[in-house]
């Protein structure tokens, strides 16, 4: 198998038979944990069983249909959507606000709804890439993926790993288990060339299966959840059920959570642009947007929350080598199935946080490396430009909750996303640190020339 000079097995544009795509998609599916969010804000809103089952259905179908139409029509990319962490706090604050059961989750959808037009007329409007055009160069760009990866990894180790349900030392112990598998995979597939297709492009889903055979040997894989579920089941608490209501100060909180989104998702889409070494045209920046928008329109028509590029996507491609369009196709699809299979959704949740947090940090450290890489050589100030943002991310993650709690509520959107404040510095340093008066512009190219 020839690796391609970007070091993948299979590139964006590359035909893989519909099989493999399919086992290939369903790797990438088990390594992204995309219905933590889901639970989360399931248990903040105290819903009853069969309502965060449902909660959960209709976070898979927008996944998919989410990715669907973001890799096959507009963005164009191997790109997964998925719900972000970022509106936990706001969906909770707005259902409560709001009438709670009797209400609250209208006022939640209605709001969804017109953040979701929003980024569809920024994208149609192209204000988005010419933004992107002026603000984010290559330091800026590179420094934003680094600080995305950095961000994430205190969650996969503190969240999946040490402040999980269970034993820390089991929990540990597991989280090693897999992580040394991964590792072993890959280093296998560069000694035993013959099948370093599989054992590479394989390896996350390799990964999982030793750390769940290990979880089921330490009685920490819960078979009874997987029992329990039905094996089909339709969503019923959409958009239809729930209904449609409109609040201002709901909606303009929502605005602020879709900026919000919208930082985290370029950074998410430079990371994947490093990975697979094909720039972001104009076209794709506006198209994506477009496709964002349209991904968030469809979930809440679903009645679930707001979907985004999912930042893991670019790690799980750096290891396994596997960026075909076809992949991710296959991604979209097996989240639609998800979304009315239960025990394949079931299987999914049962699998220990361990295992996940396992394969998630490494994901992380190759997001940050991969940043790092794009910025290549850093002179002047541009030290300051990518030092600064990643000392903010480190401050916002060590941060008491308490100091953030007593801040303004919209204030704490951004203070709670570390990636949106990350970008932000990164984009004014290089205004006010790069920035020359245009004399001297002139003068300088006289220089030069």
């Amino acid at each position: 198998m020839k690796t391609q000079d970007n070091g993948l097995l299979y590139g964006p544009e590359d035909k893989i038979p519909v099989w493999e795509s399919g086992l290939l998609g369903l790797q990438h599916v088990l390594a992204m944990d995309v219905y933590v969010p889901p639970l989360i804000i399931a248990g903040l809103l105290s819903m009853g069983a069969a309502q965060k089952t449902g909660f959960l259905q209709v976070a898979f179908l927008a996944c998919g249909l989410g990715t669907l139409i973001q890799t096959i029509w507009l963005l164009k990319m191997p790109m997964s959507q998925g719900p972000s962490y970022v509106p936990v706090g706001a969906v909770a604050g707005v259902y409560l606000a709001n009438g709670a059961s009797h209400g609250g989750m209208a006022t939640v959808i209605g709001s969804c709804l017109v953040g979701a037009i929003l980024l569809i007329i920024l994208g149609l409007t192209g204000i988005y890439q010419k933004i992107i055009n002026k603000l984010v160069p290559p330091v800026v760009g590179g420094t934003i993926i680094a600080c995305v990866g950095l961000s994430l990894l205190p969650s996969a180790l503190n969240d999946n790993i040490f402040q999980a349900p269970g034993n820390i030392y089991q929990n540990m112990e597991l989280a090693a288990i897999t992580m040394g598998a991964l590792l072993i995979t890959i280093a296998l597939s560069n000694y035993f060339r013959r099948t370093r297709k599989i054992l590479k492009a394989g390896s996350i889903v390799i990964a999982m299966f030793v750390g769940t055979l290990a979880a089921a040997h330490m009685k920490l894989f819960n078979w009874s959840l997987i029992q329990q579920a039905p094996w089909f089941s339709w969503p019923h608490f959409t958009a239809a059920y729930y209904g449609i209501h409109f609040s201002g100060m709901a909606i303009f909180t929502f605005v602020i959570i879709y900026i919000v989104l919208t930082t985290e998702t370029m950074g998410t889409w430079f990371a994947m642009s490093s990975v697979t070494n094909e720039p972001i045209t104009a076209r794709q920046w506006n198209r994506g947007l477009i496709g964002e928008g349209l991904s968030c329109l469809l979930a809440a028509l679903l009645g679930s929350t707001p979907m985004t590029g999912y930042s893991t996507n670019a790690g799980v491609v750096s290891i396994t080598g596997v960026a075909s369009r076809r992949v991710f196709i296959a991604v979209g699809m097996w989240f639609i199935i998800l979304g009315f299979v239960g025990k394949l959704s079931a299987f999914l949740s049962a699998i220990p946080d361990a295992i996940i947090g396992g394969i998630f940090s490494i994901i992380c450290m190759i997001i940050m490396l991969n940043g790092l890489k794009l910025i290549k050589t850093m002179t002047g100030n541009e030290i300051y430009i990518v030092g600064v943002p990643m000392v903010l991310t480190l401050a916002l993650i060590l941060v008491p909750a308490k100091v953030i709690s007593q801040t303004p509520p919209m204030l704490q959107y951004f203070l709670k996303s570390p990636i949106t404040i990350a970008a932000l510095t990164a984009i004014i340093l290089n205004l006010v640190l790069n920035w020359q008066p245009h004399w001297t512009k002139e003068k300088t190219a006289k220089i030069l020339n």
